[in-house]
């Protein structure tokens, strides 16, 4: 059973400035969820549907019903379990290696999207502009299907950051150059930019190399790729060329 106030408090965290005041957020599916039990975040509360999560003790859980779960779930299609968890501390950034930067994105499902990408390529930092949509958004944390747990992401002052940086600082840009002819680094920061806009002209001033995905149509009619998956294009010729 889950009481009106419960159900209150939990759609509360569905919003960005209640997650941030309790410091909490929600978790769907038991993917997801399970991937969050077994790292460093801590559970609050889980509340389920079916018989599920057995080593998880009575006192941090509950059986609801589909009704009840329909009420608290932030999706479209809700699964059979609904989680809290609290919120982790930032650490300290890491700029070994490859790193991504995101400059301003705005849409969870990209965001979610690119989160698992670079834990699909071994890239354990990523840094985000202030105006870059929340980690904890719930679609957000459901498209990552668990991969936030093993890629640390920190929101900074992008330009700021990238300025003080004395590593290469890639930009992708429709007029830059064919990324499949350049000889990439194995250690540089990655900046993708706004889904309408692109890269915002404060971060270009600090971009050390432009790189662009050539289109291949005959009819050159694109006008661009999605970021997520000019992501993936480009995080696969970085690591491409580590051979």
């Amino acid at each position: 059973m889950v009481t009106k106030n419960q159900i209150k408090h939990i759609t509360a965290l569905q919003q960005k400035k209640y997650r941030q005041s309790e410091g909490l957020f929600i978790a769907e599916g038991q993917k997801v969820i399970n991937e969050l039990l077994h790292s460093q975040f801590k559970l609050q509360h889980l509340y389920f549907t079916d018989a599920i999560f057995p080593t998880i003790t009575q006192d941090q859980k509950t059986q609801i019903s589909d009704d009840q779960l329909k009420k608290i779930s932030a999706l479209t299609t809700q699964n059979n379990c609904l989680a809290v968890f609290a919120m982790q501390q930032e650490q300290p950034i890491n700029t070994t290696g490859l790193v991504v930067a995101l400059d301003n994105l705005r849409d969870p499902g990209n965001m979610g999207t690119i989160i698992r990408l670079c834990d699909w390529f071994g890239i354990t930092q990523l840094l985000c502009s202030h105006g870059t949509v929340d980690l904890y958004n719930p679609k957000v944390v459901q498209a990552t299907m668990g991969s936030l747990t093993r890629v640390q992401v920190n929101y900074v002052d992008l330009p700021k950051f990238l300025e003080h940086q004395d590593i290469p600082v890639f930009g992708t840009f429709m007029d830059g150059e064919n990324i499949y002819t350049q000889q990439l680094p194995q250690n540089a920061i990655i900046v993708l930019g706004n889904e309408a806009n692109g890269i915002s002209a404060e971060i270009e001033n600090v971009v050390t190399q432009k790189l662009a995905i050539p289109r291949f149509g005959d009819l050159q009619a694109t006008e661009s790729l999605n970021v997520a998956s000019a992501t993936a294009i480009i995080l696969s010729e970085f690591s491409r060329n580590k051979n």
